[in-house]
């Protein structure tokens, strides 16, 4: 391998792996607050690209109860994600009222959460191929303004050619993973929600309105779920109703890796699977997602907390 190949596919890497990080931080949200897994995240993640699409302008195919729709409007890029996340955060916000919050209040066994995530994720996909078909849609080429195709990292006689979609993935995913880390950690309302997490009765008692901080959490997750599904449907296309299904197990894979409730070990997961996969050669391209899995194998043998998870202690 090159130098030029080695540091492209680092690029790349970092590229994919921001998005997964992106996407496995509402996984973690949740998870953190709740200790139960959003398997409706994926769908979100689906719903979320949908929205942008429309939004800026494209168009519905012929099958649907929607077929042909298109929209009086075409917003630029940056409005149509901040109010493709706000619908889809919105919808986080049905999901825990209708099929989380019942179930928490009742004392229900968190399996039975699962089973309706899972529910509601088949809810959600079902309706958009009712909706709009299963069509692929791509975004619109202009859909980053004038900015070149690619930008050339390296030089004239060396050239190491890096798709400007996957630049601006990178960037977006740094400024959204600094600025959460920094709510998180530094803010009022971020400790409270630590507090909510570690001890939801006793962060109660202390004053914290924990149901408020659940549904916010709950938005943050469909922001983030959707802000992912755009950054890929624009980079490579909706894959029909079921776009964002492969994403959710890879997400899960991400946090497992990283470590179950932990931010930061949702990025360096995200992070250290892209880089992998960035590096399997092209005739084992379909086995990707194995290689992710095989990883996933091996930490569960070896440290199960994952890389910057914690140890769970069992009080009895």
């Amino acid at each position: 391998m090159t130098l030029t190949l080695f540091l492209q596919n680092i690029l790349n890497g970092l590229s994919v792996g921001s998005v997964y990080a992106i996407f496995a931080l509402g996984y973690t949200l949740v998870f953190s607050i709740l200790g139960i897994i959003n398997f409706a995240h994926g769908a979100v993640f689906t719903l979320g690209a949908y929205f942008t699409y429309i939004l800026m302008g494209g168009a519905f195919g012929f099958n649907g109860l929607l077929a042909n729709l298109k929209l009086p409007l075409e917003l630029p890029f940056a409005l149509a994600v901040a109010i493709s996340g706000t619908l889809s955060g919105l919808v986080c916000i049905a999901i825990e009222r209708f099929a989380f919050r019942p179930l928490r209040r009742r004392g229900s066994d968190p399996l039975l959460t699962v089973v309706s995530s899972l529910g509601v994720a088949f809810v959600i996909v079902n309706s958009i191929q009712y909706l709009v078909g299963a069509e692929t849609y791509t975004f619109p080429a202009n859909t980053y303004g004038s900015l070149p195709a690619a930008v050339n990292f390296g030089t004239a006689e060396n050239p190491i050619p890096i798709r400007t979609v996957q630049i601006i993935i990178f960037a977006v995913s740094a400024v959204i993973l600094t600025g959460l880390t920094y709510w998180v950690n530094a803010t009022k309302y971020g400790k409270a929600m630590q507090a909510v997490a570690e001890d939801p009765v006793t962060a109660s008692l202390l004053g914290i309105n924990t149901d408020r901080f659940i549904v916010f959490t709950f938005f943050a997750s469909g922001f983030l779920g959707a802000l992912a599904g755009t950054l890929v449907g624009s980079s490579v296309s909706i894959a029909g109703p079921y776009f964002g299904i492969g994403f959710g197990l890879k997400g899960l894979a991400v946090i497992v890796l990283g470590g179950l409730g932990s931010i930061p070990g949702a990025v360096v997961g995200g992070l250290a699977i892209g880089i992998v996969e960035a590096f399997v050669p092209g005739d084992f391209s379909a086995y990707k997602d194995a290689i992710a899995f095989g990883i996933l194998f091996i930490m569960l043998l070896v440290r199960p907390q994952g890389l910057l998870g914690r140890s769970q202690v069992q009080k009895v």
